[in-house]
């Protein structure tokens, strides 16, 4: 598990994935319901992109997000 520990890692982990399926932005955009402005925004690690939005678009590429506290340990 790779960790995210701000929206440019984020970002950098979503664009390699759209990258791994082979879609353009144009058609992670049109899966997803986002413009692609958002698509591209985000992948650029923009801080204030919706994280509602963002999670859709994990969502559809089937990257799962997960939130540890500093307490726990990751496997």
């Amino acid at each position: 598990m790779q960790p995210v520990t701000d929206s440019k890692s984020l970002g950098l982990l979503i664009r390699k994935e759209r990258k791994a399926q082979k879609l353009t932005q144009e058609q992670l955009a049109g899966l997803t319901g986002v413009g692609v402005r958002f698509v591209r925004e985000l992948e650029a690690g923009k801080e204030s992109c919706q994280i509602g939005r963002a999670l859709q678009v994990t969502t559809a590429l089937g990257l799962s997000i997960s939130v540890a506290g500093r307490w726990e340990s990751t496997p």
